[in-house]
């Protein structure tokens, strides 16, 4: 066989293993390894080669900030600042048509902030704001659609991990990135409460929910209590990065310590969950370099099929414009999306299209916004849609099933395709604070 078909037969080979369940590393890892060996005959040159991705990924200065970044997220959820923002949100949106659906938005918003982790952000709003806005008479499966919808806002808003998979992937700096997604991130936000509005006026039965006249207004002092401390995070961590005061390294250690500081001034952190969090971030980081140092290898085998190259002729003869060749991206994120989580989309399918991108003077902080807010469609869609599986697993409500879950998040799907493809068409909406 050729080289090229190895290639091909090596990227069908890893979307089957990693769909039939076999974890995302090894599946990339030992068909990259026996893929090199086959087009080169040459076992020794396969292990040298995986040497030599271990070192890359392990060494890199950058690298530190996943595990400063997780640690900093971790004490954030502990210290339950998360509760605190939704609370604020509330009081603020609670007599508005769908107005804590508006708070579950903007609180996540927040949140994603200082934590990065679509997950977390699923797991910590299903147990405070489902409750809450079911008590209220409001349509189950928009309550837990909300949660679904706006979890996402954690893996575009910086920090995310995904951000810095792709700055890894990609070889982008994790600061750029993390300035690339506020604003799509905040455009995301808005689009959502913006949508929640328009279901509450022209299909008030999906909201459902009464309007609360006699809402108990907090004083300044307590919205400042319970909001100055994330403030404070955020404006540290970002400020310093956008300010060039600090590296994106530099930010994940300052924001860890704040947080930590907060989280003991508060007597929200024991010593047994500083202890957990210590453990919880290394569980993280090591899993995240087993993924990047696998994307390395895998990254080498397509190099040396030839496969990125094969892909890039083959658009530039069919004559395709670049919307033709951005849709055929977006269809291929939302398929994958339905079948895989966004780090295997990322590492198996950036490597592929890099070289097209760069071929095309396309910025690839750009292209890498563009990846993630596409690949997170297939975090609301069945069936993986791993935020949906994490909201129904968190629920103690047996009412409500998947399927009503899958049914919520789908108008915020939409939502999100509809911000995807303004944020290709205005790149610099992603570009504008570089």
């Amino acid at each position: 066989m050729t080289p090229i078909e190895i290639g091909l037969i090596s990227v069908v080979a890893i979307v089957f293993l990693i769909y039939s369940g076999v974890y995302i590393p090894i599946a990339l890892g030992m068909v990259s390894l026996v893929s090199i060996w086959l087009m080169r005959d040459n076992f020794t040159l396969s292990l040298n080669l995986l040497k030599i991705a271990v070192g890359d990924s392990a060494m890199v200065y950058s690298f530190a900030t996943i595990p400063l970044f997780t640690f900093m997220g971790l004490i954030v959820s502990k210290a339950g600042l998360g509760r605190d923002i939704y609370e604020v949100m509330t009081m603020r949106f609670r007599k508005t048509k769908g107005g804590i659906g508006m708070a579950t938005v903007g609180a996540n918003a927040v949140f994603a902030a200082v934590t990065g982790s679509s997950i977390a952000s699923a797991s910590v709003f299903t147990k405070v704001s489902v409750p809450q806005m079911i008590a209220q008479d409001y349509n189950p499966r928009f309550a837990v659609g909300v949660v679904a919808g706006s979890s996402v806002l954690g893996m575009i808003i910086p920090p995310s991990a995904m951000l810095i998979i792709y700055s890894f992937v990609a070889e982008q700096s994790v600061g750029d990135m993390f300035l690339a997604g506020v604003i799509p991130g905040i455009m995301l936000a808005i689009a959502y409460v913006g949508a929640i509005w328009f279901m509450g006026r022209f299909t008030p039965n999906f909201v459902g929910g009464r309007i609360v006249k006699d809402t108990e207004w907090m004083s300044k002092r307590e919205i400042a209590s319970k909001t100055l401390p994330t403030i404070a995070i955020i404006t540290i961590v970002l400020g310093g990065i956008y300010t060039g005061w600090m590296t994106a390294v530099e930010a994940g250690a300052t924001g860890s310590l704040v947080a930590l500081i907060i989280a003991v001034t508060r007597r929200s952190m024991s010593l047994k969950g500083f202890w957990e969090a210590l453990l919880e971030t290394g569980h993280i980081t090591a899993a995240i370099l087993f993924l990047i140092t696998a994307a390395s290898i895998y990254s080498r085998m397509l190099g040396l099929a030839g496969l990125p190259n094969q892909l890039q002729d083959l658009l530039a003869g069919s004559s395709a414009t670049f919307w033709t060749i951005m849709l055929l991206y977006v269809l291929l994120m939302i398929f994958l999306g339905t079948i895989l989580d966004t780090a295997s989309i990322i590492l198996i399918v950036v490597p592929l299209f890099l070289p097209l991108v760069e071929a095309l003077d396309m910025s690839l902080v750009w292209f890498g916004i563009i990846t993630v807010v596409g690949a997170e469609i297939g975090l609301l869609t069945p069936p993986l849609g791993i935020s949906c599986f994490v909201i129904k697993s968190t629920l103690n409500d047996d009412s409500i099933s998947l399927k009503d879950v899958f049914m919520g998040a789908l108008p915020f799907a939409f939502v999100m395709l509809i911000v995807l493809f303004i944020l290709i068409e205005f790149p610099i909406l992603s570009l504008a604070l570089l």
